[in-house]
């Protein structure tokens, strides 16, 4: 399948929708909890057990959007939004199997294995792309596509609850909601599949729509990306800054339960539900919000926004975040609007240190970081209430040796930023293809487009 290349006079801004179409579904599994008790219930597992596919998920994300990034790029965004399109589904519909004859390992298999490569090939479809399209504003062009991420479960989620009360919470109201899911997700990201293009060629490129023609700066291959220390660096700060806001977010309805448990005015479970529900409308806020404002004061600044105000904000909670209802929500939605922003400022920083020649595939590399931080962050938090719970400790004690740990990595995220510098020239594409000869330049160009 060859990348569709945009006709004359074809408005980049119909790029996005296709983009969000995408996103809007696969990010479906930030609500995969509505699916968890009724799992619980209709199959006699452990909230671990339950937790699995969804842990499988993330796991894959990472790993086939580190492995699938350079495919990604060769074949181009209608193949890899097909491929995840094809995935996910799937994932549903083995899912949907496995409810149905009541075989959990098919559930783990469907929505952790194969829905998981879609979540991850899907995340990166539309990178690189955007980027070409909006060279000019790739921090805006990619907040607005990975915003769909962040947002997909304010859809998802009152959505598949009402499915379960409609079709019920048995095995077979299960198998039935994930049924639905699998074909409606299919349709919807078709209509991304159909509308995607390419930018034409520089030499070819005269659009309408006020969009420059060409981006400038350094060209870095995914294979040499990995050779510079600014990738490593980068690894580094998005594993931090993911650590610290997934911390909050896997564990936001007790956190905020147990900091008030002992008040004048604790928080009700329905609060507790609302609270989550504020911090994903920041996270997807975030998105959009803070990575636009770095195509304003460039990406290093807006990280040292994330993590330096980041820390501030983890301090604060740590200190009197007991004491004041409305300072704990608003430090939570700071938080957990720079760990959205982190996500969809990465490509555009890549874009600044590496180019867009491979940009999709350096991404997808660097998402490894996320993975990390999905099994670090929770494990942090979790693993050091429940042993300050068995030293007999309750409410905002639960937390404090963790809010130290959060601190700290945010400063080493925040050391790492510090040190990051524009790629050094014998990275780039023209120094290391002059050593090997004019051939494999040709080659390489090919393998891009």
């Amino acid at each position: 399948m060859s990348p569709p290349i945009a006709p004359l006079g074809w408005s980049r801004w119909l790029v996005p929708p296709a983009a969000l179409s995408i996103h809007l579904s696969i990010g479906q599994a930030y609500a995969w909890s509505v699916f968890k008790p009724p799992l619980e219930d209709a199959l006699g597992l452990s909230g671990t057990q339950s937790a699995l596919p969804f842990q499988l998920g993330i796991v894959m994300l990472g790993l086939s959007a580190a492995f699938g990034g350079t495919l990604v790029e060769r074949r181009g965004p209608r193949w890899a939004m097909t491929v995840a399109l094809v995935c996910f589904s799937s994932g549903f519909l083995l899912s949907a199997l496995g409810a149905a004859t009541q075989q959990f390992w098919l559930i783990v298999l469907g929505y952790g294995f194969v829905g998981g490569i879609g979540l991850g090939i899907g995340y990166i479809s539309p990178v690189s792309t955007l980027i070409k399209w909006f060279p000019d504003r790739p921090g805006m062009a990619t907040g607005i596509a990975i915003m769909g991420f962040g947002g997909g479960a304010l859809i998802a989620s009152p959505w598949s609850a009402q499915m379960l009360e409609s079709f019920g919470s048995d095995s077979k109201g299960i198998a039935l909601a994930f049924l639905v899911h699998g074909l409606s997700y299919a349709v919807f990201m078709l209509l991304g599949v159909l509308l995607v293009r390419v930018p034409r060629p520089r030499r070819e490129e005269q659009r309408a729509d006020g969009g420059p023609a060409s981006a400038a700066g350094p060209q870095v291959s995914a294979r040499q990306a990995l050779r510079t220390p600014q990738f490593w660096l980068l690894w580094v700060v998005l594993c931090m800054n993911v650590t610290a806001g997934i911390g909050i977010l896997e564990k936001a309805a007790p956190m905020i339960t147990d900091f008030f448990a002992d008040t004048s005015t604790p928080v009700s479970v329905t609060a507790a539900a609302g609270f989550v529900a504020l911090l994903s409308a920041a996270n997807m806020a975030g998105r959009i919000g803070w990575s636009s404002t770095s195509d304003l004061i460039g990406r290093k600044n807006i990280y040292r926004v994330y993590l330096g105000a980041g820390t501030l904000m983890y301090a604060l909670i740590a200190l009197v975040g007991d004491s004041s209802k409305p300072l704990f929500v608003l430090c939570a939605l700071v938080i957990l609007s720079f760990y959205g922003g982190g996500f969809a400022t990465i490509p555009a920083y890549l874009k600044d240190l590496f180019g867009t020649y491979q940009v999709g595939a350096i991404h997808g590399r660097l998402l490894t970081a996320w993975s990390t931080a999905g099994v670090l962050g929770p494990l942090i938090v979790n693993w050091i209430a429940d042993r300050q719970e068995e030293a007999g400790k309750a409410g905002a004690d639960l937390y404090g040796t963790s809010l130290l740990i959060m601190m700290a990595l945010l400063v080493i995220g925040f050391v790492a930023n510090e040190l990051v510098r524009p790629v050094h020239p014998s990275h780039h594409l023209a120094a290391v293809t002059a050593q090997k000869g004019a051939p494999d330049v040709r080659q390489q160009q090919s393998e891009s487009a």
